[in-house]
């Protein structure tokens, strides 16, 4: 990152955005649209099968003009070349971040080292892709000849939620035998409600640790091994366990066999690592052909974040209003409400995607940051959200920017289930009167037309001005999802880049770990005694220890 950069927010651009923060209120959406006749047309963008409209934002020519002047100074472009090109962008764990580099095409060069990373990528799923075709056309047996019907993923943070997002979104694409469930919550009953109906003898773990030391993820495991022993014998543990891990030592002391372990690399991030071996669940569920169909929909708009200025590009100019929106306006969250009920996981995968990410206090050189960071990202399905929290959006006293997501076509046909066209046309006539909704509401004047009792006036009045982003792809296929995928993943890139921060690191995950590790021996039956913890703290193991019977 340039000189400059560093210190950003005290840059022209950025203090040319700080007084435009002041005529915040004074864009009106009304007024904007009616000012502007070709607005909708001069600022909708698309990318691969994504249209995307962005005319409902509260930016004007100026606004965006001052914002591309940002990410000009902050070194967007160059920023972007060096992590796609395998430069150490993680500064503070010496990393190069190259998730690009997972659906990059066979003969393109990355080099890491001095070392081409793309052909150790294609051998990766090479192997990913034949022992995907053995499960799925039942040549992988367990224990007793059987084929595999279940699936079961034991990981957390991103080595689950992009699998499971997946899994969900991709529901159409599954196999008609091999099906798929998900443990990543140490709670037992988590992994209890997922294997507690499963036959043992058909019944395969996948095991997601980078390190395979991962505390939750390893206690679950065991457990789950325990499970199988006891069915099937300590000989079971080989046909009915494989890894993603790096670490063949601890994989195999597990007793996996490690030529069924499948690795990935340390310039991997974990929430940015569905598209490598992390999703070997999700390509035995959808098979390899989609896999590969999934891999080219990010390619598609990874070449575009590369190739269009910042000024026609999609994540670029999406990240550049969530700046504007969390930085100089102070609107400290964005809601994402995907009109499609398979993408139920997605509000909760782009949670760690851009929290994760973002929510850090330090710039890359470690001085603290002087403005906000990091949007509270949160959502629910169309059109149940409907009926709960979209109140608060339309009529309550917090602007939260939106992002709906919706499809021309239905993921169920009317031959399979009939009149369910009909269900999609209310589907999207609801996500499109969403957006109407938030952007214009409704005056006191119009209201007064239709209702009598002047009391009520206040009351059903829509204040509007309320700004969103609307997302469209023809249907919800394995590309378009890794579309979508790649243009958060960029979006919060652009983010980063503009604030200065690093992106790439999860400091802030590493304390309760460290803690929670201290005092696990202190709630044990033959418990430790108590540690240096704070009074509260020490309060609470008291209690759980009186509960448990436990001095």
């Amino acid at each position: 990152m340039s000189d400059e950069s560093a210190e950003i927010s005290g840059s022209p651009e950025w203090l040319a955005l700080n007084e435009s923060s002041g005529r915040f209120d004074d864009l009106a959406l009304r007024r904007l649209f009616t000012d502007n006749p070709g607005r909708a047309t001069a600022m909708t963008t698309t990318v691969g099968d994504l249209v995307i409209d962005w005319s409902k934002h509260r930016v004007d020519p100026d606004t965006m003009s001052q914002l591309f002047a940002l990410g000009h100074r902050a070194g967007l472009r160059e920023r972007t070349t060096q992590m796609v090109t395998g430069q150490r962008i993680n500064t503070t764990e010496s990393r190069p971040v190259l998730h690009t580099a997972l659906r990059a095409p066979a003969g393109t060069v990355i080099e890491v080292d001095g070392h081409d990373v793309v052909p150790d990528v294609h051998a990766e799923l090479r192997r990913m892709e034949a022992f995907a075709d053995r499960v799925r056309d039942g040549d992988w047996t367990g224990q007793t000849g059987r084929p595999i019907h279940t699936v079961v993923n034991i990981g957390i943070g991103g080595s689950d939620l992009g699998p499971v997002m997946a899994y969900e979104a991709l529901a159409g694409f599954r196999h008609d035998r091999v099906r798929c469930r998900f443990v990543s919550n140490v709670d037992g009953s988590d992994l209890a409600a997922a294997v507690g109906d499963l036959e043992p003898a058909t019944t395969l773990f996948v095991i997601s640790s980078k390190t395979f030391t991962t505390l939750e993820t390893l206690t679950n495991a065991r457990s789950a091994r325990a499970w199988i022993v006891g069915q099937l014998g300590e000989d079971a543990v080989a046909k009915h366990f494989v890894a993603v891990s790096t670490n063949a030592e601890q994989v195999a002391a597990f007793g996996i066999d490690t030529t069924n372990m499948f690795g990935f690399w340390d310039w991997v991030g974990g929430r940015y690592s569905v598209d490598s071996a992390i999703g070997l669940t999700l390509m035995l569920a959808i098979g390899p052909d989609a896999f590969s169909e999934f891999l080219g929909g990010f390619r598609i708009v990874d070449e575009h974040l590369v190739s269009q200025p910042l000024e026609t590009n999609a994540p670029v100019i999406l990240g550049l209003i969530e700046v504007w929106y969390r930085t100089f306006c102070d609107l400290p969250t964005r809601a994402v409400l995907p009109y499609n009920r398979h993408l139920h996981r997605f509000p909760a995968y782009l949670q760690q995607l851009d929290m994760e990410s973002n929510g850090k206090q330090v710039r890359l050189d470690g001085t603290p940051v002087d403005y906000e960071t990091g949007p509270i990202i949160w959502g629910e399905p169309g059109t149940n959200g409907q009926h709960s929290f979209h109140q608060l959006l339309h009529q309550g006293t917090t602007v939260v920017p939106t992002d709906f997501i919706v499809f021309g076509w239905p993921d169920t046909t009317d031959s399979e289930f009939p009149g369910i066209s009909a269900h999609h046309d209310l589907l999207v006539a609801n996500c499109f009167a969403q957006s109407e909704a938030l952007a214009f509401g409704r005056t006191a004047e119009e209201v007064a037309v239709d209702e009598s009792d002047p009391q009520l006036v206040a009351h059903r009045t829509f204040p509007g001005n309320r700004p969103s982003t609307t997302i469209m792809a023809p249907r919800l296929t394995p590309s378009v999802l890794g579309q979508l995928i790649a243009l958060y993943e960029h979006q919060v890139l652009t983010q980063g880049v503009v604030w200065g921060v690093n992106s790439f690191d999860q400091w802030g995950v590493e304390l309760g770990k460290v803690l929670a590790t201290a005092i696990i021996p202190e709630l044990a039956p033959e418990a430790a005694p108590l540690g240096n913890h704070d009074e509260s703290t020490n309060a609470l193991i008291s209690r759980y220890r009186a509960m448990r019977g436990r001095s």
